[in-house]
């Protein structure tokens, strides 16, 4: 009986695939796959822009197109209405949107990243019942917001 335990032992792997460990730090796994943090503060997510190609040209290669919050705009229905008022919470939290209710812009890292998870844990549970413009709005401002997270705290 021991000898049938150790063989299903030996078949199963589990693999951890999340991206943050448990204090909020990055996973040495995908530190590879984002780009360091300048010493300026991040730009607005209003102000970034596509990739440009190596020729200047702004133009993108087929299959490799990148959504970017240029491209996404808000279909304006009650579902997006509500994220879009997480989406505001959440750079507040990180400092890049003043608080009304603050002098100064402060971060605070635990909360923007709880509201990250909230909306990721949305965008699942969602799945399959939101439009094709919903859908994009969603996953666009959800990578963003991933991407000025882990910026943000780099830098601290």
């Amino acid at each position: 009986m021991a000898k049938d335990r150790q063989a299903q032992d030996e078949k199963i792997k589990v693999i951890d695939k999340r991206i943050f460990t448990a204090d909020g730090e990055m996973r040495d796994d995908f530190q590879h796959q984002t780009a360091s943090p300048s010493p300026e503060p991040p730009q607005p997510p209003a102000a970034r822009t596509s990739p440009e190609t190596p020729d200047g040209s702004g133009a993108q290669r087929a299959g490799e197109r990148r959504r970017t919050l240029a491209d996404t705009t808000n279909p304006d229905s009650p579902f997006t209405n509500f994220m879009e008022s997480l989406i505001a919470q959440t750079y507040m939290s990180l400092g890049m949107l003043r608080n009304p209710y603050q002098s100064q812009p402060a971060v605070d890292a635990p909360a923007a990243r709880q509201i990250i998870e909230i909306i990721a844990m949305l965008q699942q549970k969602t799945r399959g019942n939101l439009t094709p413009e919903e859908e994009n709005f969603l996953t666009s401002h959800l990578g963003e917001l991933k991407l000025a997270y882990v910026q943000i705290t780099k830098a601290i």
